[in-house]
C-alpha cells in the first residue's frame, strides 16, 4: 500500500469512474459503504472520500484498488491526503445542525502552496514554483486563458526566471511545471503517456519539447483566483513568503510584471523597505475589506425601496443614485478596471489620488436596473466608452452583468461561512 504516492491525477481518474458507474455501483464494486462523515467536494458534487482514495490507489502503476479494511479513512490519512492534493473535504460532523449544509471548512489550495517542496539553496528555497504560480495567478486575474500552449509558458516564464530568479534558478519552466503537476497543483493536457517527475534534466526537457502539452492552474483554482480578490490576495501573500530575503524592489517589479502589483498587501509602487514577512496580513486586510463591502451593501439595500424612482432637483432630472453603492464598487475593484478583458487602464490618477474609473450601472436605472453593487461595475474610460457607445455594447453589457454578479458574490462570501448571511 502506498497512499503517499497517490497524486491528483489518480484521484481525478477515480472520480471519473465514480461518475461513469454511479454511486451505488461504484461503492459496491470497490467494497465500500457510504461515507458517514467525510465527503470530497469537486465541481459541485460530493463523493465518498475513502472509496475515492481506495479506487485511486488502483490507478498507480503496478498497484490494485484498496478495499475498506485495507486502510483508515480518517483525518490523518484520507482527509490529509486529499487536502494536500488541493481538494476540498467536507466534514459532515462539523456542519451538522448549523445550517451550513456543507460549507468547505478548509482552503486546500492555500494550504498546499504554503508547504511546497522546493530545492534548497544557500539563500533560501528556489523560486521556480512560486514564480510559475504567480504568473498563472496574474493570468487568472486578467481573465486570460487558463491553459496555455507549452511554447507560450516556456517563453514567458523562462523570461521571468531569467529576470527575477534571485537564487540561481535556471530559466527552465519544465522543472516547476512537473513538480507542481505531481503535487496536484498544475494541470497538463494534450500529451501522450504519463507526465514525468521533476527529476532528471535532459529527459525532462525532451518530454516537454516532444509533447508540447497545454498547462495551467486546475479549473477550481483558476476560477477562484479570477473571481475572488480576497482569496487571490491571500494566495499571493502565502507565495510571497518564499521571497523573504530577496531585494524587495525586485520583488515588487516582478509582481507588477505578472499583473499582481496591487496584491499581497503592498502596492508595487511603494518606496522604502517593507517586510515581506508581513505578507500574510493580506488575508486580514481582505477580510476587513469584504466586511466593509458587505456593510455598504446592506446600507444600500435598506434605502433601496425608498430611493427607487426618486429624483433630485437639478437643471436636468436625474434618478437618485446611492453613494454607498458607488463606494462599495470602488472597494471591490481594488483600483482596477473590472472588465477582465481590459486592454489597459490609465496609470494616472485624479487630483485627489483616486484611480481614473467610472462606476456605472450595467443596466440603466431608467430602464429598470437596480441601484446595487451586484449590478454595477467599475470601468476605465476606454471600457466605459465601449459599454456606452460601442457597437458591441449589448453583448458587452451582458458580459459585464455576469462579471458584476460574480465579483459581488465573491466579496460577500469572502469572510468564510461563519460570516455568511
Amino acid at each position: 500500500m502506498a497512499l503517499r504516492e497517490i497524486t491528483r491525477v489518480e484521484v481525478l481518474r477515480a472520480i471519473e469512474e465514480y461518475d461513469r458507474l454511479g454511486r451505488d455501483v461504484f461503492l459496491l464494486a470497490q467494497g465500500f459503504g457510504e461515507a458517514r462523515r467525510f465527503r470530497l467536494s469537486y465541481q459541485g458534487r460530493l463523493y465518498d472520500s475513502k472509496a475515492i482514495v481506495g479506487a485511486a490507489h488502483g490507478y498507480l502503476p503496478g498497484q490494485s484498488a484498496l478495499v475498506a479494511r485495507d486502510f483508515s479513512g480518517g483525518v490523518a490519512t484520507v482527509v490529509a491526503l486529499l487536502r494536500r492534493l488541493g481538494f476540498t473535504v467536507i466534514d459532515a460532523k462539523a456542519t451538522e445542525g448549523d445550517g451550513s449544509a456543507g460549507h468547505p471548512e478548509y482552503t486546500a489550495f492555500e494550504a498546499a502552496i504554503a508547504d511546497l517542496r522546493m530545492r534548497a539553496t544557500r539563500q533560501g528555497p528556489a523560486l521556480h514554483q512560486p514564480i510559475l504560480l504567480l504568473w498563472a495567478i496574474g493570468r487568472a486575474r486578467r481573465g486570460d486563458a487558463r491553459l496555455t500552449p507549452w511554447s507560450t509558458t516556456e517563453r514567458e516564464v523562462g523570461k521571468l526566471l531569467s529576470r527575477h530568479g534571485a537564487r540561481g534558478e535556471r530559466p527552465r519552466p519544465d522543472y516547476p511545471a512537473a513538480a507542481l503537476h505531481r503535487a496536484g497543483l498544475w494541470e497538463m493536457r494534450d500529451h501522450g503517456g504519463p507526465a514525468p517527475s521533476a527529476d532528471g534534466d535532459r529527459d525532462l526537457a525532451r518530454w516537454f519539447d516532444a509533447q508540447q502539452p497545454r498547462t495551467g492552474l486546475p479549473l477550481p483554482v483558476y476560477e477562484t483566483m479570477r473571481d475572488s480578490p480576497p482569496d487571490r490576495a491571500r494566495s499571493v501573500g502565502t507565495l510571497l513568503r518564499y521571497f523573504v530575503g530577496v531585494d524587495q524592489p525586485a520583488v515588487f517589479a516582478f509582481l507588477s510584471e505578472v499583473g499582481l502589483g496591487q496584491e499581497g498587501g503592498v502596492p508595487a509602487s511603494s518606496a522604502g523597505p517593507v517586510a515581506l514577512e508581513g505578507a500574510e496580513t493580506a488575508y486580514a486586510d481582505a477580510v476587513r475589506t469584504a466586511a466593509r463591502y458587505e456593510q455598504l451593501c446592506r446600507s444600500v439595500e435598506r434605502g433601496e425601496v425608498a430611493r427607487h424612482g426618486r429624483r433630485v432637483p437639478r437643471q436636468t432630472q436625474e434618478l437618485l443614485r446611492s453613494a454607498p453603492a458607488r463606494e462599495a464598487v470602488l472597494i471591490r475593484s481594488a483600483d482596477r478596471c473590472e472588465n477582465p478583458r481590459c486592454c489597459g487602464q490609465p496609470d494616472d490618477r485624479t487630483d485627489n489620488g483616486d484611480p481614473i474609473l467610472e462606476v456605472d450601472h450595467v443596466q440603466e436605472l431608467a430602464l429598470g436596473g437596480r441601484d446595487h453593487p451586484s449590478q454595477m461595475i467599475a470601468l476605465c474610460p476606454n471600457c466605459h466608452a465601449v459599454k456606452t457607445r460601442g457597437r458591441t455594447r449589448e453583448t458587452f453589457r451582458a458580459e459585464l452583468l455576469s462579471v458584476a454578479e460574480r465579483l459581488h458574490y465573491a466579496m460577500c462570501h469572502a469572510r468564510g461561512p461563519e460570516f455568511s448571511t
